[in-house]
């Protein structure tokens, strides 16, 4: 078996799951998320556990096993905790307010970028010019903060643009100059 699709997923109080027409439901505090079932993985919902199983020992199946459990368990944790992803912005002038269903960021281009907030996520931004964005969807939260720090990526020259907040940019050293 694989070692990380035999786990069964612990369901916390809160949480209700469900399959509904070959679709995982997960209702918790945080929200609702939806997973696709794959066919020949049977699931089995047994009181506050889930578990995975699959029908065959090959590779992709056993690949697929452990993928399948994995997502399920971020659903759930993501109804009954959330995801979050910090950014930071960096550089003179860079700044971002949040307005309506809406990020205006100004990031030293002409013109401002608006980047409008996908459904299920809340995107906070302090005054140090720190972005948060929550979610209870592992795989949106992840790609709306991707899809922030690609406005501006950080630059390795000056430290400016839009970095994760866990992210180490190297520096790197300028043109030797003319002496």
């Amino acid at each position: 078996m694989s070692r990380i699709g035999k786990q069964p997923i612990e369901v916390p109080a809160g949480t209700k799951v469900s399959i509904e027409d070959g679709v995982f439901v997960a209702k918790g505090p945080k929200g609702e998320v939806r997973q696709t079932l794959m066919p020949d993985f049977p699931v089995a919902i047994e009181g506050d556990r889930v578990a995975v199983s699959r029908s065959g020992e090959s590779g992709p199946e056993r690949a697929k096993h452990g993928l399948l459990r994995s997502l399920l368990a971020n659903a759930v944790e993501g109804v009954s905790t959330g995801f979050r992803r910090e950014l930071e912005i960096n550089g003179v002038g860079y700044r971002a307010e949040v307005k309506g269903r809406e990020v205006h960021f100004a990031l030293g281009y002409s013109h401002p970028v608006i980047f409008p907030i996908p459904d299920g996520v809340k995107i906070d931004i302090d005054k140090s010019g720190k972005v948060t964005v929550e979610g209870a969807d592992k795989q949106v939260v992840g790609e709306t903060a991707a899809k922030i720090r690609s406005l501006r990526k950080p630059d390795p020259y000056k430290s400016k643009g839009i970095k994760y907040a866990d992210e180490i940019v190297r520096r790197k050293v300028g043109k030797a100059g003319v002496k």
